[in-house]
């Protein structure tokens, strides 16, 4: 492997290491807020 396959790799590496921690975050919120939608809806029913 060249230098400049391990720098990619790397570059690679800490973009997904700083994007996929936000996306599930993002998708785990969405989950929790439609969650506590519907058991409000249940509880006022």
């Amino acid at each position: 492997m060249t230098l400049m396959d391990s720098i990619l790799l790397t570059l690679l590496n800490a973009l997904a290491c700083l994007a996929l921690p936000k996306l599930l975050s993002v998708i785990l919120a969405d989950k929790t807020k439609t969650s506590e939608s519907s058991q409000s809806a249940v509880t006022s029913q």
